[in-house]
């Protein structure tokens, strides 16, 4: 694999932890990761990518992005590695002037790269990830999903959103109303994900734009988080005012419920008012939904 981009910051390099505080202008990130209490070898990865060149920065953004692999020993691992490291260097050799359709051609070159890597390397045979990527420029925000990982926004006078949607067998059964949420939470094919990068020579990528304003924080997650607390416990969590504890509670209450997965969080909050920009084309514009009457009228009382 390439060396790491300047202005990139990666990880876990053990296999285990990883954890990665950073403070820019207008905007707070944190990285952690965490083996959880049953597995031995953590596949998930993450990665935050500010760019040192300051024309780079300005024209493509920073790169927040995490991947969860799967696969025999440490096929897992290697896949969301090589993925994470494809997309951003790749992103940032992009020509494109559009942030989606550079964000899709970037992960489209990983899913093709690992996936020639496995046809190659018998060891890492049938390896594939997950893969949530954000480019933030601006006010905007740009999403690119693969797999069941997340990506939500939480803001504080509208609650929190789940901007992605899950790319599982049960997740679809539940777009289509043939079960509840409440009967996808306990089923048993909760895991089986219909798309990874790696695993077919295509790959389909959703992709989104989120405008942003002061006090929104955006959450990228694996399942080892999404799978163990519920959305109410996160939209707590990230309704604090101190991100970095934060974070480090999500992790702790995925611990508490079981650990059962590696977990990864990766969250950024917008501590200033961006910059005003243009939205770019090539993906669904998401907005957060207006809260109801009696939520605004509690607001407004102090009471929510």
């Amino acid at each position: 694999m390439k060396e790491l981009i300047a202005g990139a910051k990666f990880g876990p390099l053990d296999g285990h932890h990883f954890q990665h505080h950073w403070e820019g202008a207008g905007l707070q990130a944190c990285l952690l990761s965490d083996l959880g209490k049953r597995r031995k070898n953590n596949e998930d990865s993450c990665i935050l990518c500010v760019p040192e060149d300051d024309r780079i920065r300005e024209k493509r953004g920073m790169v927040f992005a995490l991947a969860d692999g799967m696969g025999g020993a440490t096929a897992g691992e290697y896949a969301s590695r090589m993925a994470l490291n494809v997309l951003v260097h790749r992103y940032y050799e992009g020509e494109d002037d559009s942030i989606p359709r550079s964000l899709k051609v970037a992960i489209e070159r990983a899913n093709l790269e690992v996936f020639e890597e496995a046809e190659v390397n018998p060891a890492l045979s049938g390896m594939g990830t997950t893969v949530s990527a954000m480019v933030i420029l601006g006010d905007w925000a740009y999403i690119a999903q693969v797999g069941d990982s997340r990506v939500y926004l939480h803001r504080p006078e509208t609650g929190l959103l789940q901007v992605t949607r899950d790319h599982s067998l049960v997740a679809e059964q539940v777009r289509n109303g043939l079960i509840s949420e409440e009967e996808a939470e306990s089923h048993s094919l909760k895991n089986l994900i219909t798309r990874a990068v790696g695993i077919k020579t295509n790959v389909d990528v959703d992709l989104f734009s989120v405008q942003l304003k002061k006090g929104d924080t955006l959450l990228l997650c694996s399942d080892g988080l999404s799978n163990m607390v519920s959305d109410a416990a996160i939209e707590e969590t990230l309704a604090g005012s101190d991100l970095k504890g934060g974070t480090e509670s999500l992790i702790r209450d995925a611990l508490n419920a079981g650990g059962t997965d590696n977990i990864t969080v990766v969250t950024v909050r917008v501590t200033a008012t961006p910059a005003s920009s243009a939205c770019q084309e090539g993906a669904e514009a998401v907005a957060m939904p207006r809260p109801g009457f009696w939520k605004r009228l509690r607001r407004a009382l102090g009471l929510a």
